[in-house]
């Protein structure tokens, strides 16, 4: 152990007793997104992206690094928005994507029936 460790415990339970030897969280930087702003995202990610607007008829990382910077002059990395997609409880796994015109009507009619029916 460092000297200069033990004196820092040594002044920190002097000055607050036993609790002061306990594990601080550090600040850390903050985020650059606000919880509204937060929210607001995942409520776009869950909607999904208008194939018409947004060019894409799925979101991955780098379309939401655009979509974000248009929405809230922010630049980040795709990276981070992994990060916030795993903080707000959502996967960037993505979905099999459907045809925005899907017919399921003409769907079920070529459906193969079963001998059986």
């Amino acid at each position: 152990m460092d000297r200069q460790t033990l004196r820092d415990w040594v002044h920190r339970y002097n000055a607050e007793g036993v609790a002061g030897l306990a594990t601080r969280h550090r600040s850390g930087r903050p985020s650059q997104l606000t919880r509204a702003q937060l929210s607001e995202l995942r409520e776009l990610v869950i909607q999904g992206p208008d194939p018409a607007v947004h060019g894409v008829v799925r979101w991955r990382c780098i379309d939401l690094c655009g979509v974000v910077a248009e929405r809230f002059t922010v630049t980040v990395h795709e990276r981070t928005i992994g990060k916030w997609l795993h903080k707000l409880e959502l996967t960037r796994l993505q979905p099999r994507p459907f045809h925005p015109k899907k017919d399921a009507v003409a769907q079920e009619a070529f459906k193969k029936t079963s001998a059986a029916e």
